[in-house]
């Protein structure tokens, strides 16, 4: 991640000040936990999508900085409601911030963040972004309500699965990219061909991402193995289980799906390993992974294209 961010490391650090500049208030609540969350890290994949889009289709502008940090700034905000709804303790190693503040703080801070992106949007004075982003983001809170309703229900189908991931995860990948692209001038068949790449990316991203919740190791990943299935989400490695399990394995899901509990994480971790369910869930981010690299045909070739490569692989190979 290092090596790829170093193709756009001048713009990655204006996007980091822009960011913290943009946290100011005179509410001293709004900067404290705007400032623990976004200074916990993580890997600022989404604004990175962006600066090499960006990158890759003429170089970067200050528009691209700017619309990076949107990104950042809508995403922070969907972390700080998810963890809300989902009663998280630990992300990035460390508490959450529901967890040091208290929820209402985070979900106004969570509020805060939105509207500051959508400020910033308004400087870039753009209404085919500022559509897209509305969008986008009205989407990504109904897939937030799609998997609320879904928890606890040991029925949900893979569609139903792809469908949720697709609307909380997959669609702000297409944004970053989409955006950037536009902002560089890309005709709409070329920003479209980076928004399927953007989505394609994001599902692999996600589908690993839920893999590793059975297989990670928590101080690698920053949260508790397992808090999918505290949440009761029925993600696809499970889904594979009870497709291919024996009676007693998907009885051992559905019980922990709807009771909402990890106690029997063993078992289900041993069922998991038992169906193959692991190796499906890397075969169908693969497909993807594979449709993300055929979007990228045709573009230019360069450093910022290769940092786009190694990023689409580095969606499988990671182990947090």
């Amino acid at each position: 991640m290092q090596r790829i961010r170093a193709t756009v490391s001048g713009e990655f650090e204006r996007v980091n000040r822009l960011i913290i500049d943009q946290l100011q208030s005179n509410v001293p609540m709004v900067e404290n936990v705007g400032h623990y969350i976004v200074d916990a890290g993580g890997k600022r994949l989404r604004p990175l999508l962006a600066l090499l889009t960006g990158a890759a289709l003429g170089g970067c502008r200050s528009e691209h900085i700017t619309f990076a940090a949107v990104i950042e700034f809508i995403h922070t905000a969907t972390l700080l409601h998810d963890d809300v709804v989902d009663v998280s303790e630990l992300r990035r190693g460390r508490p959450t911030a529901n967890a040091t503040f208290g929820n209402a703080p985070s979900v106004l801070v969570g509020d805060f963040l939105y509207t500051r992106a959508f400020q910033l949007m308004v400087e870039l004075q753009d209404m085919n972004i500022l559509r897209y982003m509305a969008d986008t983001t009205n989407t990504i809170a109904e897939g937030e309500v799609l998997q609320l309703a879904r928890a606890g229900n040991p029925d949900t189908s893979e569609q139903d699965y792809l469908d949720i991931i697709t609307r909380k995860t997959a669609v702000l990948f297409a944004a970053a990219c989409y955006g950037a692209a536009v902002l560089g001038g890309s005709d709409t068949a070329r920003s479209e061909q980076m928004a399927t790449f953007g989505l394609r990316l994001g599902l692999a991203f996600q589908m690993v991402d839920d893999m590793l919740d059975y297989e990670g190791d928590a101080a690698t990943m920053g949260k508790n193995v397992g808090d999918d299935l505290s949440e009761g989400k029925l993600t696809l490695p499970l889904i594979h289980v009870l497709r291919c399990g024996n009676d007693e394995e998907q009885a051992l899901v559905r019980r922990a799906i709807t009771e909402k509990t990890a106690a029997d994480i063993a078992g289900i971790v041993a069922a998991i390993g038992r169906c193959g369910a692991a190796d499906y869930t890397r075969k169908r981010a693969r497909e993807h992974h594979d449709l993300a690299l055929a979007a990228l045909t045709g573009l230019p070739p360069g450093p910022a294209l290769d940092a786009l490569h190694a990023l689409t692989r580095l969606s499988l190979e990671r182990d947090h």
